[in-house]
């Protein structure tokens, strides 16, 4: 299998994590990337909160197919990179299967991560065979980069706020927080595949 695997999770698989999957798929439409999407209690064969889905439409996802499913031990085994919408959700993916601590960040700590990558990091990511390769070269820098990287004042920061059930505010902030970091990791992930040529 050619493809890179990479798997979003938050609790419902309604809100943050189905948005982060689809900005995700539209930011790396053309790679040879499988993205997909589960929640830590997910609201099981329920669509894309509403709310929700209109922001995905508005940065150019596609909502309307959605369906959440509940974060199996299979998701994690299959996923190369576990993209978790707050620390509270990748810790569950780590006690769910814990050789995913070093491919399992939140969003936001990934997108951070990924500002730490040098000049020598590139050229070993460069040196990779194939795309696949290079994309899990990167994942393994920025693992390995967590000890040194400057971490947030506030942990918090490395977390998407919940907007369920909340007001329209918070669905705002929520977005706020989830699509750059998205940008900021399509971005990285298309320059990576392609040996930041």
């Amino acid at each position: 299998m050619n493809e890179f695997r990479i798997l979003t999770v938050c609790t419902g698989n309604i809100c943050r994590s189905p948005l982060a999957e689809q900005l995700l798929r539209a930011g790396l439409d053309g790679l040879a990337v499988t993205l997909s999407s589960a929640g830590t209690a997910a609201l099981i064969g329920r669509p894309m909160d509403e709310r929700a889905a209109e922001y995905s439409r508005q940065y150019g996802g596609i909502p309307d197919a959605h369906v959440a499913r509940q974060l199996t031990v299979e998701h994690l085994r299959d996923a190369d990179l576990v993209l978790a919408l707050s620390r509270e959700h990748r810790r569950v993916v780590v006690e769910t299967l814990p050789r995913a601590s070093r491919s399992a960040f939140t969003l936001r700590e990934f997108a951070r991560l990924l500002e730490t990558v040098n000049t020598d990091d590139r050229d070993t990511i460069a040196a990779q065979p194939d795309a696949r390769a290079r994309l899990s070269t990167l994942v393994e820098i920025a693992s390995a980069n967590r000890g040194v990287a400057e971490r947030p004042d506030n942990p918090e920061e490395d977390d998407v706020v919940d907007p369920y059930r909340q007001d329209d505010n918070v669905y705002a902030e929520s977005t706020r927080q989830l699509v750059p970091a998205v940008q900021s990791i399509a971005l990285t992930l298309t320059r990576a595949a392609a040996g930041f040529e």
